[in-house]
């Protein structure tokens, strides 16, 4: 692992570094804030995964998360979105390839090579961490913002003993049935729809939920509103009667003004579950 940069943000430090991952078998980089109380003991740790076109910075650098973050005493880590490198398969289109990586492990030319993304997530990522900084593992939770919204909820369906809560902003809630989600899919997975189910949070929230709090933010004002389809997360929800709350939000739209605006709630939404 390389650092690349740590600055000293609220008393704690927002580091950069790049590792070698063997998922996408390529180089990936990753922000991890570290609030003081790293210094000295083991601390909870709060995922955040970011959307289209992003990488690692853009929500380090744009949400705010760090000054509540240091007030809980939890880490936050900002992965990139997709693997990286001369030799990565890429698209001409902003919402395929490099910066689009969806989250999911492909099984298609080009992208099953790198695009890895789920392992890297649940797996490498997670192992780097633990093996270098001071954070504890057995407790976790997760959020993200629009594709990282989507990688969020699914994720935590599929790891509920791993995450004690989850939210997101604006996510891409029914990519199965949505332009934003059929095209990704159908080029990372196949033809095979059946493949896509199990990326897809209203229908993992209708099969089985989350053993634990969830927390959806949406603007009413979000242009992207038809792709994201938050109306089938939130019915989905209220069916299963999940734990939780979907909190539309009046006149924001799908900007890191958004984000960072409720994003003081989030962090002490999953403060409260990770010290519960």
């Amino acid at each position: 692992m390389e650092t690349k940069s740590e600055n000293r943000s609220y008393g704690g430090t927002q580091g950069v570094y790049t590792h070698a991952s063997e998922a996408t078998g390529c180089d990936m980089t990753f922000g991890l804030y570290l609030p003081e109380e790293a210094r000295t003991t083991p601390v909870p740790i709060l995922w955040y995964l970011s959307g289209l076109t992003c990488t690692h910075e853009n929500a380090m650098t744009k949400a705010g998360a760090q000054a509540w973050c240091a007030e809980q005493g939890i880490a936050i880590c900002f992965p990139d979105t997709s693997p990286r490198g001369d030799d990565v398969a890429d698209d001409e289109a902003y919402d395929l390839g490099k910066g689009a990586g969806f989250y999911v492990n492909a099984t298609q030319d080009p992208w099953a090579k790198h695009f890895k993304m789920w392992d890297y997530i649940t797996n490498d990522l997670p192992k780097i961490v633990g093996e270098h900084f001071a954070v504890d593992l057995d407790r976790q939770s997760i959020t993200g913002h629009s594709m990282g919204g989507h990688g969020a909820l699914t994720i935590a369906m599929h790891h509920p003993e791993r995450f004690r809560s989850v939210s997101a902003f604006a996510p891409i809630a029914h990519p199965t049935q949505s332009d934003w989600g059929k095209k990704q899919l159908g080029a990372y997975l196949g033809d095979d729809t059946s493949t896509w189910a199990p990326h897809d949070s209203t229908l993992l929230m209708r099969d089985k939920g989350f053993d634990g709090p969830v927390l959806i933010d949406q603007g009413d004002s979000d242009n992207f509103l038809e792709l994201l389809k938050p109306e089938a997360l939130a019915e989905a929800m209220a069916a299963k009667r999940q734990e939780g709350q979907f909190r539309m939000q009046k006149g924001y739209d799908h900007s890191y003004f958004f984000i960072s605006t409720f994003m003081e709630d989030h962090v002490n939404f999953h403060a409260e579950a990770l010290y519960a």
